[in-house]
């Protein structure tokens, strides 16, 4: 088979054509921010206690009385989840006993909410916790309202492993995945050479050129080839995990994408429950998210890719692990190291995407991102669980995620490089792992090694 890049050298590396496509894809993922950290504020938890009916026989003493206090954020607060038993306490108040004098309220019995709850309006009016945990709603007596986010959470990111999937499985034809960038987005050439479909791909490349404005060739590519009878090579999940490199690779990929992924979406939904304006906090975590995308768009173009995305997710997990050292009234330098983290994980986050699709040959290419990023999305399903975390204590959330981070950073640097390589074609033609390269090297791929190949292009 010709080599691509030397077909296709005409086009050049970053033309008009190419930035027509690059501003087209990025504008078409802005709808999905708003989709994807809705659940932030949809799933909202507000403050809340158990409701003492108004038609209870209670003094204005024992309605001042009728909740446990509980500890959060070192004062003393109404109990999320428990009461005094009503029946007793309107006894005692019928009785005129009065509470902390007459009765020791620490004996007394308790029970949950069987009256619903009453929520906070100050930040939030209306969620999907304060309409679904109503007196009359019948999953009220199901549990505490505390744990309703994580259901909400669930089916959310849940929609988006079906969104992956769909486009993964169906390709950009299939309108009922959804996602603007699958309508008028042109499929890879070089996806499409490796299919054998030189026909589509011929249409595509004159196309290209005319933006350019360059000289494109009546044939592009050879038609001897098209006409062969080569069967065109089939691939399918499984070979992902054909052989022992290309397996630990992959396994390596998906663990390195589902942790990253908690951690991103963790500190995302984790902003309402930071001290101050949660919309403020939501606000800054958004805004930390533009200077390390630029971050990670300038190392990529300089810098090998493992020790870049390694060393993001040190810091990133360095800093989360500091948040435990911070005392409980420096809340502003909390929220300034968890914004820190976020920055580094949302840069190396950003950076999978290049160094998977580098990593895979053109075959099994757009699979392995599929599968992977299916990976990140079981992490983003995990995410709000280490969220709740926070609940018993405080920094445990940023313990497991500092230190998630920080084991994901070690496993990057085993994996292959790929910065200044050429992109492979076949799966034989995929790197080794750094303990899988000894042996006798041959004579193409030390001629790789000693004149690496760097390649730009869109498709």
């Amino acid at each position: 088979m010709q080599d691509y890049d030397e077909v296709t050298a005409f086009l050049g590396e970053w033309g008009l054509f190419q930035r027509l496509i690059f501003f087209l894809l990025s504008a078409s993922i802005i709808p999905n921010g708003f989709n994807g950290m809705s659940v932030v504020f949809l799933a909202g938890t507000p403050e809340h206690h158990c409701r003492v009916p108004d038609t209870a026989n209670l003094s204005s003493v024992w309605r001042n009385h009728s909740l446990p206090l509980q500890l959060q954020d070192g004062r003393e607060v109404p109990h999320r989840c428990r009461r005094y038993r009503l029946a007793t306490i309107v006894n005692f108040s019928a009785l005129g006993l009065e509470p902390g004098r007459d009765v020791d309220l620490e004996q007394l019995e308790q029970e949950g909410c069987l009256d619903g709850w009453e929520f906070n309006q100050d930040i939030y009016l209306s969620t999907i916790v304060t309409e679904v945990w109503q007196k009359d709603h019948p999953l009220r007596n199901h549990g505490c309202a505390d744990w309703l986010q994580l259901p909400a959470d669930f089916f959310h990111q849940l929609g988006d492993v079906h969104h992956v999937i769909c486009h993964r499985r169906h390709g950009p034809d299939l309108q009922l995945c959804g996602g603007l960038h699958t309508r008028f987005i042109p499929e890879s050439p070089r996806w499409l050479i490796s299919q054998r479909r030189f026909r589509e791909a011929e249409d595509i490349i004159p196309k290209s050129c005319k933006n350019e404005q360059c000289s494109c060739p009546v044939v592009v590519f050879d038609p001897v080839e098209e006409l062969s009878p080569v069967k065109q090579q089939k691939v399918f999940i499984l070979d992902l995990f054909r052989t022992r490199n290309i397996g630990t690779i992959t396994i390596m990929f998906l663990l390195l994408w589902m942790l990253t992924s908690v951690g991103y979406f963790a500190l995302s939904l984790n902003t309402p429950n930071l001290h101050g304006d949660a919309y403020l906090n939501c606000f800054f975590s958004a805004l930390i998210e533009v200077p390390a995308y630029i971050t990670a768009w300038l190392l990529l173009r300089t810098l090998p890719r493992r020790y870049i995305i390694s060393g993001v997710l040190f810091l990133g997990g360095g800093v989360l692990l500091l948040i435990q050292l911070v005392p409980a009234d420096y809340n502003f330098l909390s929220i300034g190291l968890a914004m820190l983290g976020k920055f580094g994980i949302t840069s190396a986050f950003s950076m999978l995407y290049v160094f998977t699709a580098e990593l895979y040959p053109t075959l099994v290419r757009n699979m392995a991102v599929g599968v992977t990023s299916m990976a990140s999305r079981v992490g983003s399903i995990i995410a709000p669980y280490f969220v709740y975390l926070g609940a018993y204590n405080r920094v445990l959330p940023y313990i497991l995620m500092g230190s998630l981070t920080v084991l994901i950073g070690i496993i990057t640097l085993l994996f292959p490089e790929s910065f200044g390589m050429t992109l492979p074609e076949t799966l034989e033609q995929m790197q080794k792992m750094k303990w899988f390269r000894y042996g006798k090297k041959t004579k193409d791929s030390m001629e790789k090694e000693e004149n690496p190949k760097v390649l730009i292009t869109s498709f």
